[in-house]
C-alpha cells in the first residue's frame, strides 16, 4: 500500500455532519448522494457514509454508540482563532486549546456524531517527536 486515498466516517445524520463539515468546520465539499458526502482535500478525500444503509454496503448494521472510536486531524494557521470560532458556533470543545510534546497546539471537539475532531497547529521551532521502534 502506498497511499491513503479515502477517510470515511459513518454517521447517524448525513445533512447534520455535513452542515458541520462544510459550514462550520469550512472543508471542501465536493459531491452529495442520497447516502454519501465527500469533501476533497489537498492530500485526501473525506466520506461521510449514512449509518441506517450500512448493511447494503458491509453486509451489517454499524454501531450507534457515540463513544470516541476515531480521531481526525486537521491543520491550520492559528489553532487559538479556529477554537474561538467553533466555541462562538456551538461546537463542543471537548479540549484546548493546549500545547503538546509532540509539537502540535491542538483543540479537539466532537462532531455530530462523536468523532473526535482535532484541529492542529504547528508549534514553530519544536522538536520533531521521534516514535520508538520495535
Amino acid at each position: 500500500m502506498r497511499a491513503i486515498d479515502y477517510v470515511i466516517l459513518y454517521v447517524g445524520d448525513l445533512d447534520a455532519s455535513v452542515r458541520f463539515y462544510r459550514d462550520v468546520l469550512g472543508l471542501p465539499f465536493s459531491d452529495r448522494m442520497e447516502t454519501y458526502a465527500e469533501f476533497r482535500l489537498a492530500n485526501l478525500k473525506l466520506g461521510l457514509y449514512d449509518r441506517a444503509h450500512l448493511p447494503e454496503l458491509i453486509g451489517r448494521e454499524g454501531s450507534e454508540t457515540r463513544a470516541p472510536a476515531s480521531e481526525i486531524v486537521f491543520l491550520v494557521e492559528d489553532v487559538d482563532a479556529e477554537g474561538e470560532r467553533l466555541g462562538a458556533a456551538g461546537v463542543e470543545i471537548l479540549s484546548g486549546p493546549v500545547d503538546r510534546p509532540w509539537g502540535h497546539r491542538t483543540l479537539h471537539v466532537a462532531d455530530p456524531d462523536g468523532h473526535v475532531v482535532e484541529i492542529a497547529q504547528e508549534i514553530p521551532g519544536a522538536p520533531e517527536p521521534r516514535l520508538r521502534s520495535s
